[in-house]
Formats: C-alpha cells, sequence, structure tokens
C-alpha cells in the first residue's frame, strides 16, 4: 500500500513492484519547522492508512524543501514559487524524505537527506520555468526530473529523493519489513 496520492511516488515505487495499491492518507500533514518533522508526517500517514488496511505493508513519505534552515513548501501562488525559486538561485539547499514501513513486525523508517546547488538564475530563466511546468504541487517550486533539470549544478546524495521518494532507502526497508521481490 503507497499511503500516497502523488503520480510521481507511484512511478517511482514500481521500479520496485508493479504491486500496490495507492491510499491517500487523510490527514494533516502541518508545517514542517524542520527534517525530523517529515518523519513524523510520513509516521503518521503510515499509521493512518494502517489502521483502513489489514495485512497490508503500508509505505509512507513526506518530502521537503530547506534553504537555510528555512522550510519551502509547496507554493500557494506563481508569486511564492517566483520567491521560492530566487531563495534557491546559487545556492545549496537541502531536500530530505522521511520515509517509513509500516508492516505486521513494526515501523521501519529513515530520513534520507539530500544536497542540491542551483546555478545563479536570472528572473527571466525563472519565469521561463514558471511559464512551461506546473510547479504548485511541488515542494521548493521545482521538479529536478523536469526542466528544473537545467538549473542544477550538482546534487550529494539520491537523486530519486528529490523527485519524492527514495528508491534504494525504500526498498532496503521493504526488505527489513519482511517483503521479498518477485521473481519476474
Amino acid at each position: 500500500m503507497l499511503a500516497s496520492s502523488s503520480p510521481r511516488r507511484a512511478r517511482l515505487l514500481k521500479l520496485i513492484t508493479e504491486r500496490f495499491e495507492q491510499v491517500p492518507p487523510r490527514v494533516d500533514e502541518g508545517d514542517p519547522k524542520t527534517p525530523e518533522d517529515l518523519l513524523l508526517a510520513a509516521r503518521a500517514k503510515a499509521q493512518a492508512v494502517g489502521e483502513r488496511v489489514e495485512k497490508a505493508i503500508v509505505i509512507a513519505a513526506d518530502t521537503g524543501v530547506f534553504v537555510s534552515g528555512r522550510h519551502l513548501g509547496k507554493p500557494r501562488d506563481l508569486d511564492e514559487a517566483r520567491r521560492m525559486l530566487a531563495a534557491l538561485s546559487g545556492r545549496k539547499h537541502t531536500v530530505a524524505t522521511g520515509v517509513c514501513v509500516l508492516s505486521r513486525t513494526g515501523m521501519e523508517e529513515e530520513l534520507v537527506s539530500t544536497r542540491v546547488k542551483f546555478f545563479p538564475l536570472t528572473p527571466e530563466e525563472i519565469d521561463w520555468y514558471l511559464g512551461s511546468e506546473g510547479v504548485l504541487d511541488k515542494a521548493g517550486a521545482y521538479g529536478i526530473q523536469g526542466r528544473a533539470a537545467a538549473f542544477v549544478e550538482g546534487i550529494e546524495g539520491d537523486f530519486y529523493n528529490v523527485m519524492g521518494l527514495p528508491v534504494s532507502t525504500v526498498y532496503r526497508l521493504l526488505k527489513r519489513a519482511g517483503w521479498r521481490p518477485e521473481a519476474p
């Protein structure tokens, strides 16, 4: 069970397994102040879905972007998205994801952090990006898998974490929970 309605997370989980259902968790994610708050939100999502389904492994995640200790959530509008991208311009930021796997044997969890550095961006580049890609559903107002890839000077850590689901971490947590990949 994937405790998310995100199509991106579903696509990433399909790299590991095709056999899962998506169940939106229906919890208030709050406003994380720290990366550790993301782990708490992921735990709440896993538990909320776990209470509604029986005998299933539940995978939950919550991702956030942090720059200079400040959390950049999903922008409310394009003006806020513009301000977020300007704040990321020419700087390193952290993308953190709290991941939880809930099974009959308990809860496996991990906080994954990836450092991303953007090249300096001009106002014209920011406007080009905002005019070409929907960003209101993306933490930090960008998707590294889209045109924002042109802005990335460097990355330290898990690329898939920046997309919203650290695939190798999920795989390891699933194995710890007793799941095994199926033969093709």
